[in-house]
C-alpha cells in the first residue's frame, strides 16, 4: 500500500505565557520578516521580542494565556486525514503539522515523516494566499531540515489556493449567516474582507503576490454570493495587525471600521487570510476592533468565523492533494499547473510560462 505524507504548514503560536517572548524572537529573526543580515537581525529580534512580549502576553491573556492554533490545526489535520483516506484507494495517508515559529517545528516533523516511511510527500500551507513571508519561508525551512537528514522522498508542493472552490464555498456559507444576522437590524450592510497586512516595501521590493491573491479571493467570494442570491453590494478589502514604523499596505481595517461608522453601516468582517482562529481573530477582531466599531457608532458588528474544519474547506484541501498526487508537477497552485498570479508578481514560485 502506498504511503503519502501530507504536511500542513502554519505559523504556530505560544503555548504558554513564558513561550511568548521566544515565539516572537523566532518570528522576528526570520529573514523573510526582517531582512537585515546577521548578526544585526538577531540583535534586532531580541530587542523587538523583549519589547513586545508584555503586550503580546496581555493579548493572549484574553484567550486563556496561550494560542489555540495548534489544537485547531490538529483538528484540521485529523479531518483532512480522514477525508483523504476515504478519497484515496490503496493509499495510507497521514497528515503532519509543521509550525514555523513554535512547536512542532520542521526539524521534528521531518523526522516524523521519515519514520512514517512515506513514498510521497505533499506540502500544503494553511496560508491560502502565497507570500514570501509565510509560504516561501515555510518551504525554505522545510528544505533546510529535510536536507539535513537526507529525506530523499518525492515531494510536491501546493503554493496557494486563494480561489479554490471548497475554500470559497466555505467562506460563502459562513458569510451568508453573518449577513443575514446583520440585515435583521434593518441597516445597510458593509462587508470588510480583512487580511493580515504586510509592509509595503516587501510587496514592492519582492513583487510579493499576496495583495493580488487577497483581491482574487475577495472577488471570488463576492461573485459566488451573487450567483447564490446572497446580497453583497457594499464591500472592501482591508488589512490588519500592523506593527512597527514602516508603511504597510492598506487601507487599514481600523480606518475602514471608522469609515463604516461615519456611513452608518452595519458591519460584517470576514478574516480572509486566516483559516483558523487565533489572536488576530479572537482578540484583534472580536475585542479590539469591535470596541473601535462601537466607539464610532456601529451598533451591528458581525465577525465571520474562520473556515476551520468546515466540510467544504476540508473537501477543497482533499481535492487539491488528490489532484497534486495525480500530476507530474512538483509545484502547483490550487493543485493545478496554471499560474494564478499576475505577470508583475515576480515572487510567484511558478514560472510565468507555467
Amino acid at each position: 500500500m502506498k504511503r503519502v505524507a501530507v504536511v500542513l504548514f502554519n505559523l504556530g503560536g505560544p503555548d504558554s505565557q513564558t513561550a511568548v517572548e521566544p515565539f516572537l524572537f523566532n518570528l522576528f529573526s526570520d529573514k523573510a520578516i526582517i531582512t537585515y543580515p546577521q548578526p544585526f537581525r538577531w540583535v534586532l529580534a531580541k530587542i523587538i521580542s523583549a519589547k513586545r512580549a508584555p503586550l503580546a502576553q496581555e493579548i493572549y491573556n484574553h484567550i486563556g494565556g496561550s494560542s489555540p492554533i495548534l489544537k485547531l490545526t490538529e483538528d484540521q489535520a485529523q479531518a483532512l486525514q480522514d477525508k483523504l483516506n476515504r478519497d484515496l484507494q490503496d493509499t495510507q495517508v497521514q497528515v503532519f503539522i509543521s509550525m514555523r515559529y513554535w512547536h512542532p517545528f520542521s526539524a521534528q516533523t521531518v523526522q516524523e515523516v521519515q519514520k512514517f516511511g512515506a513514498d510521497e510527500i505533499v506540502l500544503l500551507p494553511l496560508y491560502p494566499q502565497f507570500s514570501t513571508t509565510t509560504t516561501q519561508s515555510s518551504f525554505l525551512d522545510w528544505d533546510e531540515h529535510s536536507s539535513k537528514i537526507k529525506l530523499d522522498v518525492p515531494t510536491k508542493r501546493i503554493c496557494c489556493y486563494p480561489t479554490q472552490p471548497g475554500f470559497i464555498q466555505a467562506q460563502v456559507k459562513l458569510l451568508k449567516t453573518s449577513i443575514e444576522t446583520a440585515q435583521a437590524s434593518g441597516q445597510a450592510v458593509r462587508v470588510l474582507f480583512s487580511a493580515h497586512g504586510l509592509p509595503k516595501k516587501i510587496v514592492e521590493q519582492k513583487s510579493d503576490p499576496y495583495p493580488n491573491q487577497i483581491k482574487q479571493g475577495a472577488v471570488a467570494i463576492v461573485e459566488a454570493c451573487k450567483a447564490q442570491n446572497i446580497p453583497i453590494q457594499d464591500w472592501t478589502i482591508c488589512y490588519q495587525s500592523r506593527v512597527g514604523r514602516l508603511e504597510w499596505i492598506g487601507p487599514s481595517t481600523e480606518d475602514e471600521i471608522i469609515r463604516a461608522g461615519q456611513d452608518k453601516k452595519a458591519l460584517v468582517v470576514l478574516p480572509l487570510a486566516f483559516v483558523s482562529e487565533h489572536s488576530e481573530t479572537l482578540v484583534e477582531l472580536d475585542i479590539e476592533y469591535k470596541e473601535l466599531a462601537m466607539d464610532h457608532g456601529i451598533t451591528v458588528y458581525e465577525r465571520v468565523p474562520a473556515v476551520g474544519t468546515h466540510t467544504d474547506f476540508i473537501a477543497g484541501l482533499s481535492d487539491m492533494v488528490c489532484n497534486t498526487l495525480n500530476t507530474k508537477n512538483a509545484l502547483s497552485a490550487q493543485g493545478q499547473s496554471k499560474r494564478l498570479c499576475n505577470d508583475q508578481d515576480q515572487a510567484c514560485p511558478l514560472s510565468l510560462n507555467g
